[in-house]
């Protein structure tokens, strides 16, 4: 339980579901209730295959470029820092790589839910780094089917953002939002910090 709460806090922190509630209404105006709900399963379920597959792959993906865990604990942090370092100045789309022309790529696309949401707007680097690097930190798989159902809980929680979208944004508004998103950026950039002090701890 101990290790399911810690990998879904860090997770959670790092992908932020609720700091992409703004964007998700402005790439789906003019949707109807059922298109939404198509949107939020799909981009969901897409999110959950991005990082069971990395996490699954993680090792394979390792040997095949030849890159140690502490490189990769090393430069992940460094993604996580940055990721946390946009949300903490309220820049969280450029964060995310998701600028004026994806935006205008997607409202152009007949679906949004593969890209730009579930990547890179929510499966991001920072995420995908965090799991390649828990895949090696817990060779068992006990632990690593805990972190798979991390996984499976974490998707559901960014169903839960999109497919009630309207409704956070009425209840938190904008400020509230950015709000949020800046406490969580300050959280991110200490687990960015964080693996950044055990991968130059364990080359030491």
């Amino acid at each position: 339980m101990e290790l399911f709460i810690a990998v879904l806090a860090s997770i959670i922190s790092i992908v932020n579901p609720l700091g992409g509630v703004s964007i998700f209404l402005s790439l789906t105006q003019g949707y109807s209730k059922s298109q939404i709900l198509k949107t939020s399963l799909h981009t969901s379920f897409y999110f959950f295959l991005i990082l069971f597959g990395f996490f699954i792959g993680g090792y394979w993906i390792l040997s095949f470029f030849g890159i140690s865990i502490e490189s990769i604990m090393i430069a992940g942090g460094l993604v996580i820092f940055i990721s946390g370092l946009s949300l903490l100045q309220g820049k969280l789309a450029r964060g995310r790589a998701v600028d004026q022309k994806v935006r205008k790529e997607a409202m152009d696309s007949s679906d949004i839910a593969f890209s730009p949401m579930a990547m890179p707007m929510l499966a991001g680097p920072g995420s995908i780094s965090l799991l390649i690097s828990l895949h090696s930190e817990y060779p068992d798989w006990t632990n690593r089917l805990i972190i798979i159902g991390v996984i499976v809980c974490a998707s559901l929680i960014v169903y839960v953002h999109l497919r009630f979208s309207n409704l956070f944004f009425k209840i938190l508004g904008e400020a509230g939002i950015r709000g949020v998103s800046r406490i969580m950026g300050f959280i991110v950039m200490a687990i960015g910090v964080q693996y950044v002090l055990n991968g130059v701890k364990s080359l030491l």
